[in-house]
């Protein structure tokens, strides 16, 4: 089973992630997985933390010349602001060290802060907030790009952008090829597909960046080339659907997900919503009138793109702090700050990508199995020979 584990705090020495369970024989390119890295750190609305972090992986298990060799793989990504908190966030105790501590007494509204700080008896949330930061997520990124480099060998992609940064919002539709060119960009703004949409969605952010304030928005997440079939109605927790909206939820920040167009569909009547099903002879396969299922129907791919799409609420740390409380004297206080973002929303897209992949990853090696690509490649061949057939 394809399993993977992050671990490390947000201004400690590094973070680390894991990967169980991938095939031998997989092709690995850490220059990939770096571009990867590399589109996560970008976005306009992102805060000083990323001018000074330039993340880079170092596998150091698992992937020897280039291929995966079966056993788990290990990376790591090495945090450059921990030189500024080696005496802060030490391993082991020192006389003196509780005068260099940096305490977060004041609770920030809308993070993990206070109901963490409770939860472990800490007089501080400290400790809470370095585990829940967004900071993690470089690590699902890097064990992502993992994720992404077994589906390329299967004919599968996948690619994010932006449909609204608050208020502002793209009104159209956007086609696999616009999105997947986004991937490329030498510069990123806002990761949206239409130019005077992203004009709009900057003014957004300008505004809360006027205001001291920060800005929410939705991404889209788009897997191109899927076959039919990975996923199960079979059993709740075997939902392809079920499993993709924890995935993508699990995001920091992230309060919501669409499978395709799920909330216009809410208010539709079914006759306008269900795809239609019809046959290319020519083509010996299943087409459909429509995509609004977004490429799932009862937990299982049904060989169109996959849509999934994740809300992000605005963070929450503000430049023009919150009421808050303070956790020693009970008094009213206002909220810590901690360099932070304005907008992270392009960035949230890209981590969805590498949630998306692993997700998907999971449901392909569980469908056709194999020890090594060449096995998993035959068993996927042998069950699309049996669709074709169909």
């Amino acid at each position: 089973m394809l399993r993977f584990e992050t671990a490390g705090e947000s201004h400690g020495e590094c973070l680390v992630a894991t990967l169980t369970g991938l095939p031998a024989g997989v092709p690995v390119s850490l220059d990939k997985i770096n571009h990867e890295l590399w589109r996560r750190q970008q976005g306009y609305g992102r805060g000083g933390r990323m001018k000074i972090e330039r993340d880079s992986a170092e596998i150091v298990a698992g992937v020897r010349h280039s291929y995966t060799i079966g056993s788990p793989v290990a990376i790591l990504i090495r945090n450059r602001d921990w030189q500024n908190w080696t005496e802060a966030l030490p391993v082991e105790d020192a006389e003196g060290a509780e005068d260099k501590k940096k305490p977060v007494t004041h609770p920030r509204p809308g993070h993990a802060d206070l109901a963490g700080a409770i939860k472990y008896n800490f007089a501080d949330a400290r400790y809470i907030l370095e585990r829940a930061s967004a900071r993690e997520t470089a690590a699902r990124v890097a064990v992502g790009g993992l994720a992404k480099a077994l589906l390329t060998e299967f004919g599968i992609e996948i690619a994010s952008h932006v449909i609204a940064v608050g208020p502002a919002r793209l009104d159209r539709i956007a086609g696999w090829d616009e999105v997947a060119q986004l991937r490329n960009q030498s510069e990123v703004v806002l990761s949206c597909v239409d130019a005077a949409a992203e004009s709009r969605m900057k003014e957004v952010v300008d505004r809360a960046y006027r205001t001291g304030d920060t800005v929410g928005g939705v991404f889209e997440v788009i897997a191109h080339g899927l076959p039919p079939g990975l996923g199960s109605h079979t059993t709740w927790d075997a939902r392809l659907d079920g499993r993709l909206a924890q995935a993508v939820v699990s995001i920091q920040a992230v309060k919501g997900v669409e499978v395709g167009f799920a909330e216009e569909n809410a208010a539709s009547f079914g006759s306008a919503v269900q795809d239609t099903i019809h046959y290319d002879r020519e083509g010996r396969r299943f087409t459909r009138g429509a995509n609004r299922a977004g490429g799932l129907e009862g937990g299982i791919t049904n060989g169109q793109d996959l849509v999934v799409r994740g809300f992000l609420k605005p963070i929450s740390t503000l430049r023009r702090p919150l009421e808050s409380v303070d956790l020693a004297t009970r008094e009213p206080a206002l909220a810590a700050y901690e360099r932070s973002d304005v907008c992270v929303v392009p960035a949230a897209g890209v981590i969805g990508e590498a949630m998306v992949a692993l997700v998907l990853a999971q449901a392909l090696l569980e469908k056709f199995g194999g020890d090594s690509l060449g096995e998993t490649k035959r068993n996927f061949e042998g069950y699309l020979k049996q669709v074709r057939d169909f």
